[in-house]
């Protein structure tokens, strides 16, 4: 019994890894793919900017988020920009990373950044119309 209490511990503790790992290739794949964006130098991803990106626990897909200053109205083009140079991206990663394989990327707006703007830009109109009031 008191192996069988080793055991455990040794799989919880290797299960409690598993989050700071893919946390950390999520960061390096946000580094690798900020970076080679720079370098494909397509116009329609001139304002992106790589949020934040989730890796699986097996590391076979990556979410990756962006966020344009050309705004939602630009994300069909961004999107389409992302899927053509995917392979490029994949393979910029493989050659930077060290790992047996190369997450399959997957873009998509963040909505997390688009709500809190949104949040924001009520709390500011809220603002304004409270500075209204206050002289009647």
């Amino acid at each position: 019994m008191g192996s069988r209490g080793g055991r455990r511990s040794s799989r919880s503790s290797s299960g409690t890894h598993r989050y700071p790992r893919s946390a950390r290739v999520g960061e390096t794949l946000r580094e690798i793919i900020a970076e080679e964006l720079v370098r494909i130098g397509d116009e329609r991803l001139e304002f992106v900017t790589v949020t934040r990106i989730d890796v699986d626990d097996e590391l076979n897909r990556a979410h990756v988020y962006y966020d344009s200053l050309s705004g939602p109205e630009a994300d069909e083009e961004i999107i389409e920009a992302l899927g053509e140079h995917r392979v490029r991206i994949q393979s910029s990663i493989g050659r930077q990373i060290r790992a047996k394989k190369t997450p399959i990327l997957q873009f998509a707006p963040d909505d997390v950044i688009r709500a809190a703007e949104r949040i924001d830009e009520i709390l500011r109109a809220d603002g304004r119309s409270d500075e209204a009031g206050v002289g009647e």
